[in-house]
């Protein structure tokens, strides 16, 4: 299996490539979602100018940058139906081998467990076919959706960033969480079932 691109399934979750077929679903989810998602949207700093880009453009370059191996931009599917999203970032090779990921998810889908095993998904890839040793995901303190995937996954808190990302207008602190191909030998899918069966 090539590191992109690349359809992973487990139940009813599917995760694939972002594509430019998905635009009226993508813009549909995040117009809905607009107020659920505005606290936790990366946003840019003061005296930084970016230029507004149409989605097809977001597509061309996030692909661009799949292809490249910095970038793994990947659409989240619920039974066929656009969910959400989660992207592989910053992938640091050479000695490092690591990446951050980063997920939203549209409201209608939440609290039904399709982040953590999107997320599962995702980090096994990375631990397999891409060839990753660590990933990392941080959150804000008062994003309890998103801490509550990283419990379910079993990471460890590794640390508090004071300012870390500029979101919703300011610089906010996160918590940092991360997890090694050493730590989770059976997969992540594989423990994210076996807590969902202690449940």
């Amino acid at each position: 299996m090539s590191a992109w691109p690349v359809v992973l399934t487990s139940g009813d979750v599917t995760v694939r490539p972002l594509d430019r077929r998905d635009a009226r679903a993508w813009r549909e989810a995040r117009r809905r979602n607009a107020s659920w998602l505005r606290p936790w949207d990366a946003t840019s700093p003061p005296g930084i100018s970016v230029r507004p880009t149409s989605f097809s453009g977001l597509v061309r370059r996030l692909n661009r940058q799949a292809r490249e191996g910095t970038t793994y931009p990947f659409a989240v599917d619920v039974a066929g139906r656009f969910a959400g999203q989660v992207t592989v970032n910053n992938v640091v090779r050479g000695s490092a081998q690591f990446a951050s990921v980063g997920y939203w998810l549209d409201r209608d889908y939440a609290g039904h467990g399709v982040m953590p095993r999107a997320v599962a998904l995702v980090i096994d890839h990375c631990f397999g076919a891409a060839g990753l040793h660590r990933i990392e995901i941080a959150i804000r303190p008062e994003n309890s959706n998103s801490l509550r995937v990283v419990e379910k996954l079993g990471l460890r808190e590794i640390g508090y960033a004071p300012g870390y990302l500029h979101i919703d207008g300011a610089w906010r602190d996160h918590r940092l969480y991360a997890v090694t191909v050493e730590e989770c030998p059976e997969g992540m899918v594989a423990r994210l079932l076996a807590h969902e069966s202690q449940e």
